[in-house]
């Protein structure tokens, strides 16, 4: 296990932002940290990079003590944040080049490394303009790539799609994927719950400083259902119709009830509606999302 956290705890005055928080990641997986607005996905993150001491708890990084060790974890890890930490008045190859030599690379091996990550990241034609030129999807590639002159064994990313356009996450998505097959660990948090279903192995959800949930995309969706078949009827009444022959919740003139997916159910729920005289405006089936987990996880956990 490459992280490893035991009763993990953190409080700012009276509040507690974290609660006993224990979790494990795997080498070479993707593991995402979801959850509302405070529930503790930063602060997380930055107890583990050394950025922020723990309240009480154990953290390991690479086998490495959060606190005692700080700087041994800070050897092997890189960590990019919800916004562009980038010189916007160097070229993205001068801020590419000072991270390596910062890094305590010799020049010539640090230009090296700027040109494989300009290449790898679609900014090579960019690499002399300076930064303040650059799009948003530029200057958040770029900071990715500066995480990456070290070449760590674990990436931290806090939120490293936020503010971008669709086209500009899906390169960045499809990075990180780069990333993992590399053999790369990403500790990720996202606000996107489709990023978490595109790039985790394991999600955890947090509320309120805790762990609510724990599994794969799919295992957490079974969790809260399986098939859905959606209705729509010419009336509310006409749905409370059918709701006394299938079964079901009815929301104005919609109807939902529960399926095994198969199209023998939907035919049988069909039939048994026009032999009863209801008619049916639209029918649709659907699994549940993660939107469908994570409403359902923190409404039941508040």
């Amino acid at each position: 296990m490459i992280v490893e956290t035991e009763g993990l705890t953190k409080s700012y005055g009276a509040q507690t932002v974290l609660n006993g928080l224990d979790l494990e990641v795997a080498e070479g997986s993707v593991l995402a940290l979801l959850g509302p607005n405070g529930a503790g996905k930063t602060t997380t993150i930055r107890m583990l990079s050394t950025l922020t001491r723990p309240g009480g708890g154990v953290a390991r990084v690479c086998g490495f003590d959060v606190v005692r060790e700080a700087a041994a974890v800070r050897g092997v890890i890189s960590l990019t944040g919800q916004y562009a930490a980038v010189d916007e008045e160097q070229t993205g190859r001068e801020n590419l080049v000072m991270i390596g030599r910062l890094r305590g690379s010799t020049r010539p091996a640090a230009r090296s490394r700027a040109l494989d990550l300009l290449e790898r990241f679609g900014l090579t034609e960019a690499a002399d303009r300076r930064v303040r030129t650059y799009s948003g999807g530029m200057r958040r590639r770029l900071d990715l790539a500066m995480s990456l002159v070290a070449r760590p064994r674990l990436l931290f990313l806090d939120e490293p799609t936020t503010g971008l356009d669709p086209v500009s996450r899906t390169t960045m998505w499809d990075a990180i994927g780069d990333l993992v097959r590399d053999g790369v660990t990403i500790f990720l948090t996202t606000q996107y719950l489709e990023e978490a279903d595109r790039l985790a192995d394991r999600i955890l959800v947090l509320h309120r400083g805790g762990v609510v949930a724990d599994g794969t995309a799919d295992a957490l969706k079974n969790s809260v259902g399986g098939t859905r078949l959606d209705l729509v009827l010419a009336s509310a009444q006409d749905a409370g119709r059918a709701a006394a022959v299938v079964g079901g919740l009815v929301d104005g003139a919609a109807l939902s009830l529960p399926s095994d997916g198969s199209a023998v159910h939907l035919h049988r729920v069909l039939d048994n509606l026009r032999m009863a005289h209801v008619d049916v405006v639209r029918v649709s089936a659907h699994r549940p999302t993660l939107d469908d987990v994570f409403e359902t996880l923190t409404r039941a956990a508040a």
